[in-house]
């Protein structure tokens, strides 16, 4: 039996959105965008949510906002997808790696020994949809130690006062800490639609507004809205609307904007995404009942009293497999027409980081990636198609480990 690793759902309610917005004459950004963001906004219980082309161009945006600039440190985890790291050099400051802990989060303790008073922000990335420990990582940063070593270094960051958490919650929308959604867990966060995300827009980003006071964070989505439209103070939708023409570009912006032709994909998932996210949840169970029998197998956390994960990946682990030996089982599961993946490279480990960094600093972050395998998790997998899958895995590492 083959199965994929991650085919995008997309159903009639999903080709019907589309084709209304290619029939209605406009495609670009517009009524549509606007109405996910505001669905958005409201099931993360944010005042504000700004779509925009990515999440790479929302950290990249967020971090410009906050003043970010060649010299200042953002401190990163070391496992995650490059784009966390890259998004801070784009806007000229140095990615500072920490590790991780056993659950795929970034370390609060690694992020406490890695302040200096060049820190002006932490990403967290709920990696595979599992929230970071939110709490602890506030605790560090509101601390008075951190506090003493924070240099303001722009106008918002003198207005906050301390170092800014930002989440990169790629993974995680859907997800829930301490009872509250993802989205509503940081002063910022950043969600990602990309095409093999729990809701898509086949590409595309949205930005959570939840500043604490005296920010107004309306008028931060404001402000983000016109610097993702090159400053121009009026965008093109809205001079269809019967309003002068006229308009001026009051900032150096960028064009980060989400056209409604991809919004309406979302708009059409985002309206039975509670459903999607049990049918995610169910695969979630299958596996773990399965792979709770063999002492090899770790399985990743996804379910505890008040912490609730978006089931995007299941990141499984080989207890007793050196690197090697996953991608091996890795091989014979590919054989067996089954897809998975592994997430991810650490970034110590990609040529563009190796000069500055050494993956040895990040035991735990390499010890997770050398044993991980990501196996399928979609809404339209069924309990068969994940059977394969199981029995894929555990023939494999039964032929690799000879357990």
């Amino acid at each position: 039996m083959k199965v994929p690793f991650s085919p995008p759902y997309i159903d009639d309610d999903v080709k019907k959105e589309v084709a209304e917005v290619l029939n209605s004459g406009w495609i670009t950004t517009g009524p549509k965008t606007r109405q996910l963001e505001e669905l958005v906004a409201g099931f993360c219980n944010v005042d504000a949510a700004l779509a925009v082309n990515s999440a790479t161009s929302a950290l990249m945006l967020v971090l410009h906002w906050l003043g970010v600039k060649r010299g200042d440190e953002v401190i990163v985890p070391a496992y995650t997808y490059c784009a966390t790291a890259l998004a801070v050099m784009h806007v000229g400051a140095k990615p500072v790696m920490v590790d991780v802990g056993d659950d795929f989060t970034i370390s609060p303790a690694a992020v406490a020994r890695a302040i200096t008073p060049n820190t002006k922000a932490v990403i967290a990335v709920d990696l595979g949809g599992w929230p970071c420990d939110y709490e602890a990582i506030y605790q560090v940063i509101e601390s008075s130690s951190a506090k003493a070593l924070f240099n303001a270094g722009s106008p918002v960051q003198q207005q906050l006062g301390r170092i800014l958490l930002l989440a990169d919650a790629a993974h995680s929308i859907g997800a829930v800490y301490h009872n509250q959604p993802a989205g509503e867990l940081a002063d910022i966060t950043v969600f990602s639609f990309h095409a093999v995300k729990n809701l898509t827009t086949a590409e595309g980003g949205m930005i959570c507004c939840n500043m604490p006071s005296p920010f107004d964070n309306r008028l931060l989505y404001q402000t983000l809205k016109l610097w993702s439209l090159n400053g121009q103070t009026k965008d093109a939708y809205t001079k269809t609307l019967g309003t002068s023409w006229r308009y001026d570009i009051v900032y150096p912006g960028f064009k980060m904007n989400m056209p409604d032709v991809l919004a309406a994909i979302g708009l059409a998932q985002f309206k039975k995404y509670g459903a999607l996210l049990k049918e995610r949840k169910r695969v979630f169970d299958f596996y773990t009942a399965v792979f709770s029998g063999y002492g090899w197998a770790i399985c990743p956390p996804f379910d505890a009293p008040g912490r609730n994960s978006s089931y995007h990946l299941f990141p499984l682990q080989v207890k007793s497999a050196t690197e090697q030996q996953r991608d091996d089982i890795i091989d014979l599961i590919l054989k067996e027409g089954i897809s998975v993946n592994v997430h991810f490279v650490p970034m110590p480990m990609l040529t563009i980081f190796k000069e500055n960094y050494n993956i040895q600093d990040y035991p735990v972050s390499y010890r997770l990636y050398s044993r991980e395998i990501s196996l399928p998790v979609y809404p339209q997998l069924t309990n068969e198609q994940a059977r394969a899958v199981t029995d894929a895995v555990i023939k494999a590492v039964e032929a690799v480990l000879h357990v």
